[in-house]
């Protein structure tokens, strides 16, 4: 999978995966965090997400990384905010306040960069990636964050019955991914498939979405 992948999406409006209100899991599960009021939230590949907006609501700083640049002007223009725009050896760093977004690729991404990470809120970004890059990513977010705790969100299906995005992952590989660094907590299973009409007709006969604290 590679960056034209997704800027493609982001040029045709393809964005089944951006929800038109707050995740739901987001404010059932935000207080397993433990989270102080100014306290920073790393959102990867964060898009536009209107979770951005509620976390900023509740009085923390959010920090992001995207890839697409029109997500990110998307996102700040849904804010109201006008960025101030430098660069990143990256790419470009969107800053307004309480919120900052690193526009471009998430893997040149450093800690230095992002400064002390009190929490990260992964809702779309494991499952955005294939297998084969799940490691990679896993291990740069445990370094990029220093091991911050984790609100991760996923959904699982029979892959062999759909190819993604999104990716399945389960319970198990949560574990392989994160267990050396985190103490895992299963949150909430859920079949989703009847509210999801999209994935019964990309052939799935199962869809389950799961929230994990990490910590």
């Amino acid at each position: 999978m590679n960056p034209e992948f997704w800027h493609q999406k982001w040029h045709n409006s393809e964005l089944g995966f951006h929800l038109p209100q707050v995740h739901p899991l987001l404010q059932r599960y935000l207080g397993e965090l433990s989270l102080k009021a100014g306290q920073t939230v790393f959102l990867p590949l964060c898009g536009k997400t209107l979770d951005i907006g509620y976390l900023l609501e509740q009085g923390y700083r959010v920090i992001g990384a995207e890839l697409s640049d029109k997500a990110v002007t998307e996102l700040f223009d849904s804010l109201n905010r006008q960025p101030v725009i430098t660069d990143w050896q990256g790419g470009k760093r969107y800053q307004h306040g309480d919120l900052t977004v690193f526009q471009g690729d998430i893997f040149l991404l450093q800690s230095d960069d992002i400064g002390t990470t009190d929490a990260i809120y992964d809702r779309a970004a494991l499952i955005a990636l294939p297998d084969a890059m799940r490691e990679r990513y896993a291990r740069h977010l445990v370094t990029l964050t220093d091991k911050a705790p984790q609100l991760l969100i996923t959904l699982e299906y029979d892959q062999q019955q759909m190819d993604g995005p999104p990716f399945s992952v389960g319970e198990p590989q949560v574990r392989s991914l994160y267990e050396n660094d985190y103490r895992i907590t299963p949150l909430s299973r859920k079949m989703i498939l009847d509210h999801e009409p999209v994935f019964r007709e990309r052939g799935l006969t199962a869809l389950y979405e799961n929230a994990f604290l990490l910590g």
